[in-house]
């Protein structure tokens, strides 16, 4: 005849030890959990972000940012601009000025700058002035659409629902740009998308109503 085990004290597991157990399994889980829906503060604050005292995202450039030229009478300023949250790894910055609701087919090319060293932190009021003097040393200046280099303000057709000019900093690998003096905003578009790490946007509306007959 084949005896039963027995089972002694020692297999059997108590109560106490079990719901210790259990509390543990449930908080380990909990917090994994917390890890993947709440970001710890370190990852949320290496979010970029583009900034500017001029204007808010989505919110109103003013005249003084506007284009002076083709019927549109602004100063044609350069905005304010700062940002952070530049990642590692970062070479170089590129900054670029564009509105695709331009009525070209291909939208319109306000400002490219490039060539912007990685440890810039911000650009002054009225920094893209033609001969780049306010620009941190290096950098570069494109022919915008306007063709000239610089920055050239927003100045959409009268009636046009407003345009929304879209302001994008980029962080690359590069610590430069192998572009040619003359190259088209579409090209240093191509060589930048081939090096970014990242980028954050600020967009700025502006439009010119219709006056009304009297």
């Amino acid at each position: 005849m084949i005896e039963k085990r027995k089972l002694g004290t020692s297999g059997i597991v108590s109560g106490g030890s079990l719901k210790k157990s259990g509390l543990l399994v449930c908080g380990v889980l909990l917090a994994l959990l917390g890890g993947v829906i709440h970001p710890s503060d370190s990852q949320a604050s290496s979010r970029m972000v583009l900034l500017s005292n001029d204007f808010k995202n989505h919110g109103t450039i003013h005249n003084e940012q506007v284009f002076s030229g083709f019927g549109c009478s602004g100063k044609n300023i350069s905005p304010e601009l700062h940002w952070k949250g530049i990642p590692k790894g970062t070479r170089s910055l590129a900054l670029t000025a564009y509105d695709p609701n331009a009525p070209t087919g291909s939208g319109w090319w306000h400002w490219v700058l490039i060539d912007l060293p990685a440890t810039t932190t911000h650009l002054a009021k009225n920094a893209g002035t033609s001969d780049g003097a306010s620009l941190p040393k290096g950098s570069f200046q494109a022919v915008t659409d306007f063709g000239k280099k610089g920055y050239g303000g927003p100045c959409p057709p009268v009636g046009d629902r407003p345009h929304h000019y879209i302001f994008t900093l980029y962080a690359l690998k590069a610590p430069k740009l192998d572009v040619p003096e003359n190259a088209s905003p579409a090209l240093i578009g191509y060589f930048i998308h081939q090096t970014m790490i990242k980028k954050a946007t600020l967009v700025g509306m502006y439009g010119r109503a219709k006056h009304k007959k009297h």
